[in-house]
């Protein structure tokens, strides 16, 4: 296979770690199917559960909102898997921000087997995220509050690093 410098680039640029934000996770017996590995709906439910401790611990005041009229809506999501997982494993979450556009957030996720030498890749995720409010009985989107606008920033990757989020 003959790759450009461009492409070459590019694959150097997905192996460069990512800011992330981690959440760590044990799976439970219950997040397994009859067959004993966990559901590949369990992975896009971390992912949920993974953004919602990010809002809890870096933008406190966005839950004040989410409870009048501010909405994160999921409008795309997206798995694809690599490695089985199984109960008892243990997993992080290691989220990134893709893409900062209008009143869209595109969020990565790298879901990452812990293993006593390392860690594998077992999952790679991504969400886009509309920022709406509810106005008369309708939503219409928003630019994302400034306080999680500012919690993303440190989560994005360096300029030049050849990633965009785009999936």
């Amino acid at each position: 296979m003959n790759l450009n410098v461009a492409q070459i680039e590019c694959f150097a640029a997905e192996l460069r770690p990512r800011p992330a934000f981690i959440y760590r996770h044990i799976v439970s017996f219950e997040e397994t199917n009859v067959v004993g590995n966990v559901y590949f709906t369990r992975h896009v439910s971390w992912q949920g559960r993974c953004r919602e401790m990010f809002l809890k611990q870096n933008t406190p005041d966005i839950l004040h909102e989410l409870a009048r009229d501010l909405r994160l809506v999921t409008l795309r999501v997206a798995c694809d898997y690599f490695e089985e997982l199984n109960a008892l494993d243990e997993i992080e979450l290691r989220m990134s921000l893709a893409h900062l556009r209008q009143h869209r957030i595109g969020l990565s996720f790298d879901i990452m087997k812990l293993l006593p030498g390392g860690a594998n890749l077992a999952a790679r995720g991504f969400q886009e995220i509309g920022c709406m409010r509810l106005r008369e009985g309708t939503l219409a989107p928003v630019s994302p509050p400034a306080s999680l606008a500012r919690a993303l920033k440190p989560f994005q990757p360096a300029a030049g690093s050849g990633f965009d989020g785009r999936q």
